[in-house]
C-alpha cells in the first residue's frame, strides 16, 4: 500500500483500508459500523463511493482508527525478527 500521498485526499476501498491497517475486511466494516471511521464526504456532505457503489474511506481516518483501535487493545509493532 502506497503511503506516499496526501493521506487526506487519498481514498480507499474497505479492501484497500484493510490492507494498509494489516486487518480483515470486516474489522474496517466494524469500525465504521461503530462509528469509529467515517465514510469520506464530499463538500455538501454526501457519502463518497466509487463505481461499483463501495464506500470510500480517507487513508487519515483509517490509519487514525486502526491507531485507535490498536491503543484500546495496548498493542504495539515489533519489527520482525531477523533469521
Amino acid at each position: 500500500m502506497d503511503l506516499t500521498g496526501d493521506l487526506h485526499t487519498t481514498l480507499w476501498t474497505t479492501q484497500e483500508a484493510a490492507d494498509a491497517a494489516g486487518v480483515d475486511a470486516n474489522v474496517v466494516r466494524n469500525w465504521r459500523y461503530r462509528g469509529r471511521l467515517p465514510q469520506a464526504r464530499t463538500e455538501q456532505g454526501r457519502p463518497i463511493t466509487n463505481l461499483a457503489g463501495q464506500p470510500l474511506y480517507r487513508a487519515i481516518d483509517v490509519i487514525r482508527a486502526e491507531k485507535a483501535t490498536r491503543q484500546r487493545a495496548r498493542r504495539t509493532y515489533r519489527a520482525p525478527a531477523t533469521v
